[in-house]
């Protein structure tokens, strides 16, 4: 029995029904840890000390790994998990060998500053504890290993929002010049679909009705399914990839070994393309604000513009939906003719009952 210090904290150890037990006395004060330690001494001779909850003994790795398992892996979308052990990841290094009750709101604050010093974004911070806080939530409300979330008492980043770029028609035509010939479709695809980059990589032949020009999407968020039209340059690309495979592939957008392309190989394709033609701040995900920017300015109905790229919301809609003075003005237009159609109205009806204006003569 006594007292001994892990990291910066003093820790207890002590015998209780015949089993050894090690508790956290959560003060990096020796002399504080020791009285706390001589009240406990006392409550176990008494009888009124009861074993705490098994979390004190939980590194942050072990509740990473069972948060992984029991919950990620099966409750989220293969890409969200794949998203969630990159993220786990960065956590690792800085809180992977500490036991729960040592994890304090201090420590995960001064990961913040370093994770921004590393570069880090505010938004991929904020993801970063996001998982973090689920994964303590869990282990409270849930598995009943530990008594506290110390992630809720740390403020999250202050993230700006960037305007959303999206591609011009000289961009697209750059583009399209400089890619290899296996992108040009798939950003085609994109720009006409909206469809994200997962959702286009993974895309297989089941999933296209060519009789009926539909294409049926299971939603990753929200695990709904969706049957949306295809316009003609859509189509045009998949018939074109149709006539090009072998009758028995699986993906519409293969691999040259009839697979999966991968996500790195994408962005270093598409990087690259980018980069020679000379278009910047842009990612691929960018071709679905593309999508949704040309329905707006097309005059697409903004709930349609909603359905068809399936965000939940239509404030979610109304970030991709950009305007410019050129299309403004055509919609300020209106108002001019409005008035000349009622200047033209009031003209007739005074006319019809034989009013004449009163002229009155200003002088500056």
């Amino acid at each position: 029995m006594g007292i001994y210090k892990r990291g910066p904290v003093w820790w207890m150890r002590f015998s209780y029904q015949g089993k050894q037990i090690r508790k956290s006395t959560e003060t990096d004060d020796r002399k504080l840890a020791q009285r706390i330690f001589d009240k406990l001494k006392g409550e176990v001779a008494e009888g009124t000390w009861f074993e705490r909850l098994p979390g004190e003994d939980c590194t942050f790795e072990d509740l990473m790994k069972k948060y992984m398992t029991e919950y990620s892996a099966v409750n989220k979308a293969p890409t969200s998990y794949i998203r969630d052990k990159s993220l786990n990841e960065h956590l690792q290094k800085s809180f992977g060998k500490f036991y729960l009750p040592d994890i304090t709101p201090k420590m995960i604050s001064e990961y913040k500053i370093k994770r921004r010093n590393e570069g880090a974004s505010p938004r991929t911070i904020n993801y970063e504890l996001t998982v973090m806080s689920h994964a303590f939530n869990l282990a409270t409300k849930e598995w009943e290993i530990i008594k506290d979330n110390p992630v809720r008492k740390v403020a999250k980043e202050k993230v700006r929002n960037q305007i959303e770029r999206w591609l011009t028609d000289d961009e697209e035509e750059r583009l399209m010049q400089v890619s290899p010939d296996w992108l040009r479709p798939i950003i085609t695809f994109a720009i006409n679909t909206g469809f994200r980059e997962s959702e286009i990589l993974g895309l297989q032949w089941t999933q296209i009705d060519f009789s009926r020009r539909e294409i049926t999407i299971s939603e990753q968020k929200n695990d709904q399914t969706d049957t949306l039209p295809l316009n003609d340059a859509t189509m045009k690309v998949l018939k074109e990839k149709w006539n090009d495979q072998q009758k028995d592939a699986e993906y519409v957008f293969p691999s040259q070994s009839n697979t999966r392309i991968s996500n790195r190989n994408l962005f270093r394709a598409f990087e690259s393309a980018k980069k020679s033609a000379g278009i910047k701040n842009f990612r691929f995900h960018d071709l679905r604000h593309t999508f949704a920017t040309r329905l707006v300015r097309g005059g697409v109905d903004i709930y349609a513009v909603q359905k068809l790229g399936r965000w939940k919301t239509l404030s979610m809609v109304t970030r991709y939906g950009h305007y410019d003075t050129d299309s403004l003005r055509s919609s300020i237009e209106v108002m001019g003719k409005v008035e000349k159609i009622i200047s033209t109205n009031l003209a007739h009806d005074q006319k019809k009952r034989g009013y004449k204006p009163f002229l009155r003569l200003v002088t500056p």
